[in-house]
């Protein structure tokens, strides 16, 4: 897989919430960005080569491969098994913004066999925000929100790494136009692995132990409107806290991922970033010295505004 440097594409602004048991309310809150590789059976074009075959025959970054020569793709193994079976030409079946296009193409040969000239991946690659971790298991959570596919629905994942991660430089946010931090994932081993991937989180377990103060979980009750904080990685490896302002609550029964609702007031972060940003989903928010939800989504039209999940509502997916 080429890794490099990967917009975040996870519908928020838009890491991890571990199994844990009912006793285990003590989590350290995070901030620090990871990078997330989650796998499943279907086959992206990440980039293409210089006038590679491919791109000149019609295929594009962010295809799906579904088919070539009428047998279904599901891995680049099977890509490589395709072609070379073939005695020249393919006819690769590809869903492109939830349709199928269908196109001819003539593979390059070269000493290693019959190539497109394309880099794949299996899965989606992005960056996000550790929201807790589990000193007692290792387990953490991101997001506060899942990872869809490109059909729009949850990401059925079958397997998943977490790896170091970085941030190369920031794209503001402002209205009509959400931010963006643009991260790389290290090129090192993994650091951990990914279990779960659910509609209120991505979670699952670490390799190497993370420093830090555990804190007292809080339960939907115990938020209120007012002050908090919380905890993010915006423009170099350093996590810090940020002000923010709860405005309003909402039923912790409310379907999907947005429990509350806040307001960056941090001078330093809207300076930085102009609120919140993709890529700080999962960053923790902290109120009256608990750990008590997540960030999850941004608000178009006002980036100083977005919604977050209660922890709680976390946990509960993990277990």
């Amino acid at each position: 897989m080429k890794k490099g440097i990967f917009r975040i594409c996870f519908f928020f602004i838009i890491v991890w919430a571990l199994p844990v048991g009912a006793c285990a309310r003590v989590l350290i809150p995070v901030g620090q960005i990871i990078g997330l590789e989650l796998g499943n059976n279907t086959v992206t074009v990440a980039a293409l080569e210089e006038n590679s075959t491919a791109g000149t025959g019609g295929l594009q970054v962010g295809d799906r491969i579904v088919k070539i020569d009428g047998c279904a793709v599901s891995s680049a193994q099977d890509v490589r098994r395709a072609l070379e079976s073939s005695d020249g030409a393919v006819d690769v079946v590809v869903q492109r913004s939830g349709k199928a296009v269908s196109m001819h193409l003539q593979p390059a040969i070269t000493e290693q066999g019959p190539r497109l000239g394309v880099y794949l991946r299996n899965g989606i690659t992005g960056i996000g925000t550790v929201t807790f971790y589990d000193p007692q298991t290792g387990l953490f959570g991101t997001l506060g929100h899942g990872v869809n596919d490109d059909t729009g629905a949850l990401l059925r994942l079958t397997g998943g790494k977490a790896y170091r991660a970085s941030i190369l430089s920031v794209r503001r946010g402002r209205a009509g136009e959400p931010g963006q931090l643009m991260g790389a994932l290290s090129d090192g081993e993994p650091v951990g692995t990914l279990d779960a991937n659910t509609d209120r989180g991505v979670f699952g377990r670490l390799n190497m132990p993370v420093s830090g103060e555990a804190m007292e979980v809080g339960n939907a009750e115990d938020v209120k409107v007012g002050p908090a904080t919380i905890r993010s990685t915006v423009n170099d490896s350093a996590v810090r806290e940020y002000s923010v302002e709860i405005l309003k609550i909402y039923p912790k029964g409310r379907a999907g991922n947005r429990n509350m609702l806040l307001k960056v007031t941090d001078p330093a972060l809207l300076e930085a970033t102009g609120g919140i940003v993709q890529g700080m989903s999962g960053s923790p928010i902290i109120q009256d010295g608990k750990l008590v939800g997540a960030v999850t989504h941004v608000l178009v039209n006002d980036p100083t505004t977005g919604y977050g999940i209660f922890i709680e509502n976390m946990l509960d997916a993990a277990a």
